[in-house]
């Protein structure tokens, strides 16, 4: 959670879904939700890009990200 919250933008992916969260101000709860996964472990993939957080995978989230 704290390296969560050093992040300027968290970019989450599930399936086609894809959320974002700025994590200042935000709910433990709320980041939570988009990082953790059903085991209670931080979800995979998950990388810093900058000072952006993606978690999961979604095709043009990662061309938006990367490029």
């Amino acid at each position: 959670m704290q390296l969560a919250r050093t992040a300027s933008e968290i970019i989450s992916a599930k399936g086609k879904t894809v959320k974002r969260l700025k994590p200042e101000g935000a709910a433990d709860e709320a980041i939570a939700a988009l990082i953790i996964g059903p085991s209670g472990n931080l979800r995979a993939p998950a990388f810093f890009v900058g000072k952006r957080l993606m978690i999961g995978f979604e095709e043009e989230a990662y061309r938006e990200v990367l490029t």
